[in-house]
């Protein structure tokens, strides 16, 4: 290279530019490529970390929250006395398995159809902020926190709807949730349909199957903690079944499998 004047006095000072710049931008990738690498083997880490599954009704909390929110809601006179006494009657029955949940759940709906879905969550976060919060199990906590401490992912796996579970999941410190999604036309109003597959019985296993594939993991490695005999699909798809605070059938059917039973009170 000739400068102007015909001398060629800075050619070395140009290459040693030149090697400097291009040892720096190796560097810099080099780093780049050690943090992608590093990134990219803590997410294949927690990828196949276990999972615990939790339902949240009488498991993670002490009561039925469907009958909670139905009295909320008749509290503020959104609902009348005979809708209420049919909620709490659906909640027994949910308990004991004596009904057609998706049945219950149908019928429910239609009360709601065409109220915009924005209402529903701020009713929800609302109930959610007063009645629930603070009804998280002291030993669900101690077990969510030995998974923790075990490096294994938490999730909760309910029949509730999506606006609680997630609201849920947020105050309580889960990784995700799963529950029940709900038709909305175009501007974002109830059609009082219930997606499918619902987050109920076989479909909890559905919804978890599809999160493990998506997320990594395989249910044999999973934990599923319930109550209610209607998952017990979920119980025979684990390897680690749980069950806490059993309805009576459930209970008798712990026994049988050598599930671990575990009462969780306030």
């Amino acid at each position: 290279m000739r400068f102007p004047g015909g001398s060629t006095s800075g050619v070395p000072v140009v290459l040693s530019l030149a090697t400097a710049t291009l040892t720096a931008v190796h560097n810099v990738s080099r780093y780049r490529l050690s943090q992608i690498a590093a990134m990219n083997a803590l997410r294949s880490s927690l990828a196949a970390s276990p999972v615990a599954f939790f339902d949240l009704d009488r498991t993670l909390i002490d009561v039925n929250s469907g009958r909670l929110f139905a009295q909320y809601e008749f509290e503020k006179g959104r609902i009348s006395a005979r809708q209420l006494a049919r909620a709490l009657l659906w909640s027994l029955g949910y308990h004991l398995s004596l009904i057609d949940l998706p049945a219950a759940y149908a019928q429910a709906l239609v009360h709601y159809r065409g109220v915009p879905e924005a209402d529903i969550i701020a009713r929800t976060a609302a109930w959610f902020d007063r009645d629930i919060v603070h009804r998280l199990l002291p030993q669900a906590r101690e077990a969510m926190a030995w998974h923790r401490s075990q490096g294994h992912r938490l999730v909760i796996l309910s029949n509730t709807s999506c606006w609680q579970a997630e609201i849920a999941a947020q105050a309580w410190g889960f990784d995700d949730w799963l529950a029940n999604h709900f038709g909305k036309d175009d501007q974002n109003r109830l059609t009082g349909e219930i997606l499918s597959p619902m987050c109920y019985g076989r479909g909890k296993v559905e919804h978890a199957q599809q999160w493990l594939e998506r997320h990594g993991g395989k249910l044999e490695d999973a934990w599923f903690y319930t109550d209610s005999l209607s998952d017990a699909p979920g119980l025979y798809a684990v390897g680690h079944p749980v069950v806490v605070n059993p309805d009576p059938r459930l209970r008798r059917l712990a026994w049988r499998e050598g599930w671990p039973v575990r009462e969780w009170v306030t």
